[in-house]
């Protein structure tokens, strides 16, 4: 952790910044403008209350994410709040964790934690050790300080959790319609190009459909957040949306061994814009 001057409180600096994507302000911020350009246009009707995103490398996933993040841009100065969950890659972790910041920073600055709304959810506790390294939320953060320039961040990793677990927490963040989620969450993994894509579109339809199965950890490595999701989904009646269902094999990558990549929406109904 780093310590902003003038603060007592520490700042989570980037990971893999220069890795999963840019490392410089100039090149990043130039990336992640083409690559929310490139998505369709954000429709006017409806903004979800709850996406799906990968978190690969820029190069490999950012395209399909920015079609999701795309969502968002209606609401970029109104929205206050983003719960942002994805999952602890590189630490064994019980349940779900906060990362012990004040805030988040990225080449493109810093995005405030948000306290008050962490403390309705007292038993997660903060684990700066599993967010230290962790790339699942990191890759997030640059899309958000586009489409979401104004919002602080619930930031938390998701590790060993059954799906009312994390529903649960996600039911006491929900808030009114200043307040989006987003998980973070990639595919199958390492299958050939053709197994992938029939497991993948298999995954998609079940989230689109708010299967009560739950996601297995081989169908995509951020099961727990989606899971959690789509607990509260079916409670709340919401619709979910495929936006785009690519493999690393269509975007960087060879068709050998690829990596599955999904963008999703989920909608509480067919109000108007809010």
């Amino acid at each position: 952790m780093l310590y902003a001057r003038g603060m007592a409180t520490p700042i989570r600096p980037p990971a893999v910044a220069g890795t999963f994507y840019p490392g410089s302000k100039a090149d990043l911020s130039a990336l992640v403008d083409r690559l929310l350009l490139g998505a369709a246009p954000a429709p006017t009707r409806q903004v979800p209350k709850a996406i799906v995103v990968p978190h690969a490398g820029y190069i490999y996933s950012g395209a399909i994410a920015a079609s999701a993040f795309k969502l968002f841009e209606p609401l970029r100065n109104t929205l206050k709040r983003i719960i942002l969950l994805g999952p602890a890659h590189r630490v064994y972790l019980d349940g779900l964790a906060s990362p012990g910041a004040a805030a988040l920073s990225t080449p493109l600055g810093l995005v405030p934690v948000d306290s008050e709304m962490l403390s309705r959810i007292p038993e997660v506790a903060a684990d700066p050790r599993a967010h230290a390294h962790e790339h699942s939320l990191e890759v997030e953060i640059p899309f958000l300080q586009r489409v979401a320039p104004y919002a602080k961040v619930v930031p938390l990793v998701v590790g060993h959790a059954s799906p009312e677990a994390v529903g649960e927490v996600l039911e006491r963040l929900w808030d009114g319609p200043d307040t989006r989620i987003v998980v973070s969450s990639d595919l199958s993994h390492y299958l050939p190009y053709d197994q992938a894509r029939m497991t993948d579109a298999r995954t998609a339809r079940r989230i689109c459909e708010l299967g009560a199965h739950p996601i297995g950890p081989e169908e995509a490595c951020g099961a727990g957040g989606i899971n959690g999701l789509l607990w509260v989904a079916r409670r709340r009646h919401l619709r979910g949306e495929l936006i785009d269902l690519r493999t690393s094999g269509d975007t960087a990558g060879t068709r050998d061994e690829v990596v599955g990549y999904g963008a999703f929406a989920f909608y509480e109904d067919d109000k108007p814009l809010s």
